[in-house]
């Protein structure tokens, strides 16, 4: 999915609260769209395998950002496993968040995830960030490393692998390739580029009054 053409836009501040496995993907975006006034802050990447520390570590975030002065925030959070916490927050301080259920969906685009629908439901998701952290996020957490023989365990109900690109990056994609064959999974790559992240920083730069 090809992102927005780059435009230089220019206004207040704009804070993005964000998922760390996004932080370098908001920054090419930010870089890309010449969105210089987009600050960035982010909280754990491992959150996203604990989603229930999401919403009381975001509360904390905003609640400092606003005695930071800043008046314009913007959640980089899907709902992400959170249950609809993620938005009660967001209700709670007045900001928006990137629409969508969790970045897989955001990364394709909402409409063309929920035109795969069930086709994707024994689909296990890898990004460029978890290609950058497949072993620190994978194989050591869940002991694949020392105990390969757990892998039927923990992925014997996948069928395939698929690799959602941001970047035409063949180090990347040979890492997601390594990890279908080890997982014992059908590989597919479907280069996404920054989907939805691209468009909903470009409006939220844009909403944001011109200084």
């Amino acid at each position: 999915m090809a992102t927005t053409s780059p435009q230089r836009t220019s206004g207040e501040k704009v804070l993005v609260i964000a998922c760390g496995m996004i932080a370098r993907e908001v920054l090419a975006v930010r870089e890309r769209m010449g969105l210089d006034h987009l600050e960035l802050t982010c909280l754990p990447a491992e959150f996203h395998y604990r989603p229930a520390r999401i919403p009381p570590a975001l509360d904390t975030a905003i609640i400092r950002a606003r005695e930071e002065g800043y008046r314009h925030i913007f959640v980089g959070y899907a709902d992400c496993g959170t249950g609809g916490r993620i938005d009660r927050i967001c209700e709670k301080h007045g900001v928006e968040r990137i629409a969508g259920p969790h970045c897989f969906a955001f990364y394709q685009g909402l409409d063309a995830f929920a035109a795969i629908g069930e086709g994707d439901m024994l689909s296990f998701y890898m990004t460029d960030f978890l290609c950058r952290h497949f072993e620190a996020f994978f194989l050591k957490p869940l002991r694949l490393d020392r105990h390969p023989e757990l892998v039927k365990d923990y992925f014997g109900n996948y069928e395939k692998l698929v690799y959602l690109a941001q970047t035409d990056d063949p180090a990347l994609e040979k890492v997601a390739r390594e990890a279908a064959a080890f997982l014992g999974l059908a590989y597919e790559r479907r280069f996404t580029g920054y989907g939805d992240l691209a468009t909903a920083l470009a409006g939220v730069a844009a909403r944001a009054p011109a200084t």
